[in-house]
């Protein structure tokens, strides 16, 4: 689990550096003026950048997830009887969750007990479920994770995690910003050399961003385990309470296969590893999502 936050985090922090070398390689730094930092401006860059690479990311989930998992969308002119099921399935619980278009299915091949939902808007979601999960749940587990997914269609939380994913990073740009260059002019004393404090203000802006996105990143990862606890509550609603809870004990029981492809999808899964690292997790441990629908039921 180690290792798949650290990616998680590491690829966020690579879009973030990116951007910060390819604008200070080609000197793009319209908000450096010979008076300081020209705030407005710098707040405009920020956004539309920090904005600007989580939205893309949006729009592209769905060629991502289906490149790097292997997923195979099911056509439904020529679908096999399991195909059908999961097809009646999911588009029974979106028809009952108020969903006005129904979300691409699709089938990725692994031994893991996982499904996904992701996807740019409501209306061209994808629901992506393990070949590892259709072969070791029943009828009734299947149904309440589809209920979990299609609650995280319905509610929205693609858009919203991208939302705050771009605020984070637009704070993050901005603060590294900000401080690197009030500390590049401290370190000038009366040093008159205008490329030492230029080299000073880029190394510095490099170490901030990754240190706030880092930081971001608890933010980031607190929003998305509420969403797991809404997530299940809104598949405990439509499949059934009691099915929603059977169906997080048998992944809690195969909580050790997991599959490292593709970590950025790692939010978006039903089932995710915690330990220590809780604060990065994405989302809460599977005893603790299972005693909150415990909890509600009474």
């Amino acid at each position: 689990m180690f290792k798949r936050v650290l990616l998680f985090i590491a690829t966020n922090i690579l879009v973030i550096t990116t951007i910060s070398i390819i604008f200070s390689v080609l000197g793009l730094h319209s908000f450096l003026t010979s008076y300081g930092i020209d705030y407005e401006s710098l707040a405009i860059f920020c956004l539309i950048w920090g904005m600007g690479g989580a939205f893309i990311s949006l729009l592209l989930s769905r060629f991502i997830a289906k490149l790097a998992m292997g997923v195979v969308i099911i056509n439904p002119n020529n679908a096999t009887r399991e195909e059908r099921f999961l097809l009646e399935l999911i588009y029974s619980l979106a028809n009952k969750a108020g969903l006005k278009s129904m979300p691409e299915v699709g089938i990725y091949r692994s031994p893991e007990l996982n499904a996904f939902a992701t996807g740019p808007a409501k209306n061209r979601a994808l629901v992506a479920v393990s070949s590892g999960l259709l072969m070791s749940m029943n009828r009734d587990e299947i149904e309440a994770v589809l209920g979990h997914e299609i609650s995280h269609i319905a509610n929205g939380d693609m858009v919203t995690m991208t939302l705050i994913q771009g605020v984070i990073n637009s704070f993050a740009m901005f603060l590294s910003r900000i401080i690197a260059y009030s500390i590049s002019v401290a370190m000038r004393g009366d040093e008159r050399s205008g490329e030492f404090s230029y080299v000073a203000y880029n190394l510095l802006t490099f170490v901030f961003d990754i240190l706030f996105t880092l930081l971001g990143s608890i933010l980031v990862a607190a929003f998305s385990r509420w969403r797991e606890f809404r997530a299940d509550s809104g598949g405990a609603k439509l499949a059934g309470r009691e099915k929603m809870i059977a169906a997080l004990r048998r992944l809690q029981n195969a909580s050790e296969i997991e599959d490292a492809r593709a970590p950025s999808l790692a939010a978006f899964k039903i089932a995710h590893h915690s330990n220590w690292l809780e604060i990065f997790s994405t989302h809460p441990p599977l005893e603790k999502r299972i005693a909150r629908l415990q909890q509600n039921r009474n």
